[in-house]
């Protein structure tokens, strides 16, 4: 993880009425399957290696954004949220603690397949968990290698003692589903359903303000140290829909055309919602925009090309930046050739 120092808030914000939107720095995990293309291709050159993760958008206790522009630069997302709440909007999916955000957004490189796993619903985490919140979770696929696939559930029924045996002996990957994956895939992965991103796969992820994971497996591997990570088996077991897994099935998605960008909607559940956005204005004269209300915040994500975002003031966007822009900021215009993931509750 980025080690930052905690300015305090400058002095002089306190009657700050608009707030304009802003950069974010992310919190970086070296998990032991990532890889290099989140610094190679997304600019995240912060000295992590293997660079398995960035929380982009994230009041995570483990892993929260700081902010890097505008007047509150330097200071974590989760101190400006608590000193202003109304950042966040009036949306009923708003966690209960002060500055949480409802959602954390992440950009993922798997070099290697990450860990068969499973999350828990709000209420078993908050049974077990210490009051924690459950996790579902979207993906969008940035890029995946020729071959590459993710675990979806189960080819078959199966029962909890069958998988404890196969766990035992090493062979539970007789009774995992693998399905093939390709860029610009979408898949919504609800708790329970056992999961994992495999090798050659770069994706966004945008999932509740959760880090409750239970590994299932872990291909028997190894740390730097020789150590085997640590499994979750029992309550992993407890939580995961062990009956056949239907494969799953791309969602139809429709664009939407106004002057200048394109609209589509990739995931709409009571946690968030999930657009991409295609923007083109370069040459013409037209304004592409959409309207923050007070009911939400808005956080994109630019995963192509360049471009700026535009309220009282412009902001500059790159492919691998993210920004947080305030509920109640009103209409937002953008310009550039760019494309990015439009984030709200």
């Amino acid at each position: 993880m980025i080690k930052q120092s905690t300015p305090s808030m400058n002095k002089g914000t306190d009657n700050i009425n608009r707030i304009q939107p802003f950069l974010l720095r992310p919190a970086c995990k070296d998990y032991l399957w990532g890889g290099s293309r989140l610094r190679d291709e997304f600019g995240k050159d912060y000295g992590v290696h293997p660079l398995a993760e960035t929380w982009e958008c994230s009041t995570h206790p483990a892993g929260v954004s700081i902010i890097d522009s505008g007047v509150f630069k330097g200071v974590p997302l989760d101190k400006v949220l608590k000193e202003y709440p109304r950042l966040l909007g009036s949306h009923p999916a708003r966690t209960s603690g002060p500055g949480e955000l409802p959602v954390l957004i992440k950009l993922i490189d798997a070099g290697e397949s990450a860990s068969v796993q499973v999350h828990p619903d709000d209420a078993y985490a908050a049974e077990h968990e210490n009051g924690q919140k459950g996790k579902t979770e979207m993906w969008y696929v940035l890029d995946a290698a020729e071959d590459a696939t993710l675990v979806y559930g189960f080819y078959q029924d199966v029962q909890r003692d069958q998988l404890e045996e196969a766990l035992a002996r090493n062979s539970v990957e007789k009774y995992i589903q693998r399905v093939k994956v390709r860029k610009d895939d979408v898949f919504y992965i609800e708790p329970g359903q056992v999961h994992a991103i495999g090798a050659g796969i770069v994706l966004a992820e945008i999932q509740q303000n959760s880090n409750v994971t239970y590994r299932l497996y872990d291909y028997n591997r190894r740390d730097a140290d020789g150590k085997t990570r640590e499994l979750h088996v029992e309550k992993a077991l407890d939580v995961a829909v062990l009956h056949r897994s239907a494969e799953p099935r791309q969602p139809i998605r429709v664009l939407k055309y106004q002057p200048g960008c394109a609209t589509e909607l990739l995931c709409r559940c009571k946690y968030f919602q999930v657009e991409r956005v295609m923007v083109n204005t370069t040459g013409t004269k037209a304004e592409c925009k959409f309207e923050v209300g007070e009911d939400s915040f808005c956080a994109v994500l630019c995963i192509e090309g360049t471009g700026s975002i535009i309220t009282d003031e412009s902001l500059d966007i790159q492919k691998g930046n993210c920004c947080f822009i305030p509920a109640g900021s009103g209409m937002v215009k953008l310009s550039g050739k760019f494309q990015f993931l439009k984030i709200r509750c």
